[in-house]
């Protein structure tokens, strides 16, 4: 049978690394990503404002927990089956058949798992309708796994146009079930089938839009063992990472204030889940490719550095400016102890692209015993902030911790990442220095215009009104700022270059 590579080939894959430079199909894929994550916001909100006037909070209730609970089981027993395809040198069918094979046991065994444990789990939520629920989540866990492998090829030549389509149809047939089981059933099973239906048609596309058919077999599992026992060990402790926030709040606060917490960092974490991570996400197929190139990634690394730091910086300044306003209409007066939470949050999320651009390369690198850790040194570190700081300042105190860590983090990440790639401070510096002034214009001027940080007065339409000046006047201060620092420096390359040759691209396209 043909080799994976022929197959691309045959789907037209491997014309796409040879159109254009590694970074410029990176960004391109880049892009696609980020409007992968837009539509399927914008979706899964129009379907939540019709599906909420049909059906009960009980309903979505129901089904949060028993997909949560899928999540965190297959969280747990992600082992980076795609990074390890990605990222070597000369996949072939062996590595592709035991990928699949191996994400077929995980699945089936979160399966089997979450179908052992549901009369359990319903017991202690003391909810007997969740026992059928978790069967079909089991289910569709199982349906998951199966997926076609072949559609890593999308990932690995940077092709992330073909990945939009691969998800998009099978997006929009769940939303439109969703909606019509929900006019016919009125209950929370309109959910649960829905969901199911998106798993199902996501299997059927992956075998409708790339030709590979994957057999099964572990024979070449030792290729991937190495490198995916260390990835499962740096998410188990992530996941042991991101609880400790909430077991310290819950123990010391109450479950309260764990919702306020959840919901300041919610709200902050969206320039880096809504752009970081798609970018990042692009960024390792394309430093994959670099690598086997015999290019470390140095170069490709600040220029990266350079346009994340350009998107992400205002956006993270920006909310940390106009925190009160975005609380106060989006959730309500209750939720106001969000408000200073989101003013540190966002400030300390500002500096996540230094560790996750150096998080991408080390998984790239396989620098992953060096990964682990840090990790966990700063696992203990964090929950040692944690219980120093809650019980005396509470949710202020939390957020300080949690931000100091993240700080420290990224600062760590990237001195060893800098240090292995022998890139200078300098360097990186030039990249960022005017995405920082421009940052530091806009906070005065909003500062200025009493548009920025603190209580603001007046009714829910008067604070609209502001919010749409305070980010119109915000964007306009930074872009001019940038835009004047990038002339007067004689245009060189660099963030604003790359931007505005994407813009101009995407309106020749």
């Amino acid at each position: 049978m043909a080799d994976p590579i022929d197959i691309a080939a045959d789907a037209g894959l491997k014309s796409l690394a040879r159109d254009g430079s590694v970074l410029s199909r990176t960004a391109r894929g880049a892009g696609w990503v980020v409007g992968w994550r837009f539509v399927n916001r914008v979706l899964g909100l129009i379907s939540t404002l019709i599906l909420v006037r049909l059906l009960a909070p009980s309903a979505f209730g129901i089904v949060a927990l028993s997909m949560n609970l899928m999540f965190s089981l297959a969280q747990l027993s992600e082992v980076g089956i795609q990074g390890a395809i990605i990222r070597n040198e000369r996949p072939d069918r062996e590595l592709y058949d035991t990928g699949f094979t191996i994400n077929a046991i995980r699945g089936f065994g979160t399966g089997v798992v979450i179908a052992a444990c549901a009369i359990p789990i319903a017991r202690f939520f003391n909810n007997p309708e969740m026992v059928n629920v978790l069967y079909v989540v089991a289910i569709g866990s199982a349906v998951s796994s199966l997926e076609n492998i072949g559609v890593v090829d999308f990932r690995r030549f940077i092709a992330f146009d073909k990945e939009f389509q691969f998800k998009l149809m099978p997006r929009l047939i769940s939303v439109v079930a969703g909606v019509v089981l929900a006019f016919w059933l009125r209950n929370y099973w309109a959910l649960v089938f829905a969901i199911l239906i998106n798993q199902v048609a996501t299997v059927v596309m992956s075998y409708l839009i790339h030709p590979y058919r994957p057999g099964l077999t572990l024979s070449g599992w030792r290729r991937i063992s190495g490198y995916s026992a260390m990835i499962w060990l740096i998410n188990l402790v992530g996941v042991a990472q991101s609880a400790t926030s909430n077991i310290v709040i819950g123990r010391v606060s109450g479950a309260a204030d764990v919702g306020i917490y959840g919901v300041g960092a919610e709200i902050a974490s969206l320039p880096s889940s809504e752009l970081i991570g798609p970018l990042c996400r692009a960024a390792f197929s394309g430093f994959s490719e670099a690598k086997q190139n015999g290019d470390n990634g140095g170069m490709m690394m600040l220029r990266l550095l350079g346009l994340m730091a350009l998107i992400t910086v205002p956006a993270g300044f920006g909310l940390s400016l106009v925190a009160f306003p975005i609380v106060k209409l989006g959730f309500g007066a209750k939720w106001l102890g969000a408000v200073p939470l989101l003013e540190i949050f966002g400030i300390a999320t500002t500096v996540t692209i230094f560790g996750s651009i150096a998080g991408t390369l080390f998984a790239v690198q396989a620098w992953l015993k060096t990964s682990l850790k840090l990790d966990i040194g700063l696992t203990v570190l964090r929950v040692g902030l944690l219980i120093g700081l809650v019980p005396r300042y509470g949710l202020i105190g939390a957020a300080i911790a949690v931000s100091i860590i993240d700080v420290v983090t990224q600062i760590v990440y990237f001195m060893v990442m800098t240090r292995r790639l022998q890139v200078s401070v300098v360097a990186i510096f030039a990249r960022v220095w005017r995405t920082l002034i421009g940052a530091g214009v806009m906070t005065v001027v909003l500062l200025v215009a009493h548009l920025g940080w603190g209580p603001w007065a007046g009714r829910d339409a008067i604070l609209a009104a502001h919010l749409v000046g305070a980010v119109a006047l915000g964007a306009a201060s930074f872009g001019v700022t940038v835009l004047l620092l990038w002339l007067a420096s004689g245009r060189p390359d660099g963030a604003e270059a790359d931007l505005l040759l994407a813009l101009s691209r995407f309106r020749q396209s």
